[in-house]
C-alpha cells in the first residue's frame, strides 16, 4: 500500500483534511524578453537583500511593473493558458508576488499556504536549473515562459540542471544564478482548480477537528521533511 498523505489547513475558521496532489500542470509561453533595465533592477535589488544559496524572496511588483511595458502581456498570456485549462478567471481574485530565488532548498509550503496552490511564472533565462519534485522524479527545465501549478504540500526544490539534489555550490551569487518569477496563489478548493489536481477533500475531519495549526501528516501521525532528500517521514524517524 502506498503511504497516506494528508494535509491540513485553515478554510475560513475551521481547519479541513485534503489528499496531496501529486499532478504537476506546466507549460511554455511565448513571453518577451524583459527590458535590460528591468533586468538590471532586478540584479541590483537581488544583490541588495543578500540572497544566498536556497533563499527564495519576494521582490517590488510596484516598481518593477512602472519599468516593464510587456507587463500586462504577460499577464493576458497567462489568463490564455489558465482558460485553456479550464481555470477561468482565477488569476484575477488571486494575490499575486514577484520573487526571486538562488536555487530553492528542499521545502514544502503547506504550513502556512495549505488552503493553495502556487502557479508560477518563470522570468529569467535558461541558467541550467531545474524544478524539482522528489516524490514523483519530476524536473521541469526552467526558462522564461515556463509556467507550473502545483499543490504547495508537494515537496520541491531548484536545483542544478546536471545534479541529484540541491547543492549551494550549483548557485553562485556571480555569475548571476538567480531565478525571477511571478507567483499567486490559487485557492485550491476552487472546484476546477481541485479537480485538475485530483485533491479530495475531508478525507480526516476527526483529526482536523483537534488540531490548531496547518500540518502534513503521514500515514496517520504529523510528517517532517528531509531537507536533504525532500523525502517524507514521520516525526521521530531518522534516515
Amino acid at each position: 500500500m502506498r503511504d497516506q498523505l494528508l494535509a491540513y489547513f485553515w478554510s475560513g475558521d475551521a481547519i479541513r483534511s485534503r489528499s496531496v496532489s501529486e499532478v504537476v500542470l506546466t507549460g511554455s509561453l511565448e513571453l518577451p524578453a524583459p527590458p535590460a533595465r528591468l533586468s538590471a533592477d532586478w540584479r541590483r535589488e537581488t544583490l541588495r537583500l543578500g540572497l544566498e544559496a536556497g533563499d527564495v524572496e519576494p521582490l517590488s511588483l510596484a516598481r518593477s511593473r512602472a519599468r516593464w511595458p510587456d507587463y500586462r502581456r504577460c499577464l493576458q498570456a497567462m489568463r490564455d493558458w489558465m482558460d485553456s485549462l479550464r481555470l477561468h478567471g482565477m488569476l484575477d481574485t488571486s494575490e499575486l508576488a514577484l520573487m526571486a530565488c538562488l536555487g530553492a532548498n528542499y521545502h514544502h509550503d503547506a504550513a502556512q499556504y495549505g488552503g493553495s496552490a502556487f502557479c508560477n511564472l518563470f522570468l529569467s533565462e535558461d541558467r541550467g536549473q531545474d524544478l524539482h519534485f522528489p516524490a514523483t522524479g519530476q524536473r521541469i527545465p526552467l526558462d522564461r515562459g515556463r509556467v507550473v501549478i502545483f499543490d504547495t504540500a508537494q515537496p520541491h526544490a531548484v536545483i542544478g540542471r546536471h545534479g541529484t539534489g540541491f547543492a549551494k555550490s550549483d548557485f553562485p551569487a556571480e555569475p548571476d544564478s538567480s531565478q525571477v518569477f511571478l507567483s499567486w496563489e490559487l485557492p485550491i478548493e476552487q472546484a476546477e482548480l481541485a479537480r485538475a489536481l485530483g485533491t479530495s477533500f475531508d478525507i480526516d475531519p476527526a483529526t482536523a477537528g483537534r488540531l490548531d495549526q496547518g500540518q502534513v501528516w503521514l500515514n496517520g501521525a504529523p510528517a517532517n521533511l528531509c531537507l536533504d532528500s525532500g523525502r517524507w517521514r514521520q516525526d521521530g524517524a531518522h534516515g
